[in-house]
């Protein structure tokens, strides 16, 4: 079996969702399962509606923007009367009255209850359309199957259940499913992370062993810089799990950071290819003993500096560092870069859960802290360190930390 993934991108209109049949005629589409991710900017108006939630304003309003929007485009992909419809206000409907009957005041639980709704709607619509063209395939509920604990937003695998729950799918057959969602014991939805749909394909991948594992992006593979960011990037054709980790812990966008460990126990390669020109190669992952020596750049925005000192002067030492991780731990802080110094703690940190306040506030009980917000990470693999000064051109350096083969740096 192979599993393909469509990002929000790939299914953004009517046009878009047209052009995943046209990716399939080229790859076959026997014996296939679909992952799909939410259309477009979905997720972000679905967050926006548990947000008025808790503030208690008009959230129904913005529900139906959302209702609106998917219909407009299954208007321009079914007949007037076609069953699709009711399934879409079905979904929508229960999105309302989750919302009425909720009690509970977990932020986060709530979140995955709502935004998970955008996943559901693309792939019923996708499948729905695939049917139609008679690309037949059979829609499949991915918290049927992808079992987890109940750390919402960021659910943990069980994948001794997840195993077993999938070993009733038909490998002969073909599916359309969803990314980005899995359910707890009381089968309560628990979302992967923000763009764990990747995550999800490599999750079916690595269950139903299958044969290969596509990720179709708007860009023609995995590219030495992203070329929306840098000039003169060029595609790498082929790189190692390896190397491919690395660049999704340094933050490659085109890469989830959780998507590779799975492939590689089973040795499943792994393409990354252009939904706009699905006959070109597109970027290869997968085992190799050469690791790639071209110079790359990644850049994570959106970071935020942080500066911990103890206030006698004292060196930062173990129980100091322990402490620090243990708070990083419980507000959901990652850390992108760690410099330190006899007296002082450098982070580059990530707040996808927007906790660095109330993080900050613990630490300023015991330590000085500063916070420069809304700073850039750079990371540049096989750095061509004779070239750094023309980089380093027009940028204000906070921080730089160089390596044998990768050099970082932080500016605002």
């Amino acid at each position: 079996m192979k599993v393909f993934k469509f990002g929000g991108a790939s299914v953004k209109d009517a046009q878009s969702v047209k052009n995943v049949a046209l990716v399939l005629e080229t790859q076959g589409f026997e014996s296939c399962l679909l992952v799909v991710s939410a259309m477009g900017k979905t997720t972000n108006a679905l967050e926006k509606v548990v947000a008025n939630y808790f503030a208690q304003t008009d959230y129904q309003a913005e529900i139906e923007k959302v209702k609106l929007k998917h219909l407009e485009i299954s208007q321009d992909l079914f007949t007037k009367n076609h069953p699709v419809f009711d399934e879409i206000s079905i979904f929508f409907s229960d999105i309302e009255s989750f919302l009425r009957r909720n009690k509970s005041p977990n932020y986060n639980f709530v979140y995955d209850q709502v935004v998970s709704c955008g996943e559901l709607i693309s792939s019923k619509i996708l499948s729905e359309y695939l049917n139609d063209i008679q690309f037949n395939n059979t829609w499949c509920d991915a918290r049927d199957f992808i079992k987890t604990d109940d750390n919402y937003r960021e659910g943990t695998i069980n994948w001794q259940e997840t195993e077993q729950k999938m070993s009733s799918l038909n490998q002969h057959q073909c599916y359309v499913t969803q990314g980005f969602i899995g359910s707890d014991d009381n089968n309560f939805t628990v979302t992967l992370g923000r763009e764990g749909s990747d995550y999800s394909a490599a999750i079916f991948a690595y269950c139903l062993n299958a044969e290969t594992m596509t990720i179709w992006k708007d860009v023609p593979g995995v590219m030495t810089g992203d070329p929306r960011k840098f000039e003169n990037v060029s595609l790498l054709q082929q790189i190692s799990y390896e190397d491919a980790i690395e660049m999704a812990y340094y933050g490659a966008s085109v890469i989830h950071p959780k998507t590779l460990q799975p492939l590689k126990q089973k040795n499943i390669p792994f393409y990354v290819k252009s939904f706009l020109e699905p006959k070109n190669a597109g970027t290869k992952v997968g085992t190799s003993e050469e690791r790639s020596q071209k110079e790359s750049f990644i850049l994570k925005e959106n970071q935020h500096l942080m500066r911990i000192a103890t206030r006698d002067f004292s060196f930062i030492a173990e129980e100091h560092l322990s402490q620090i991780f243990t708070l990083l731990a419980k507000y959901k802080i990652k850390i992108s870069l760690m410099q330190n110094s006899a007296i002082s703690l450098d982070l580059c940190l990530e707040d996808l859960y927007l906790t660095v306040e109330e993080l900050n506030k613990e630490l300023q009980k015991q330590f000085n802290t500063e916070i420069i917000k809304n700073v850039s990470l750079y990371t540049i693999r096989n750095a061509n360190l004779e070239q750094l000064n023309n980089f380093y051109k027009d940028k204000n350096i906070l921080l730089e930390q160089i390596s044998q083969k990768t050099t970082q740096v932080v500016t605002d």
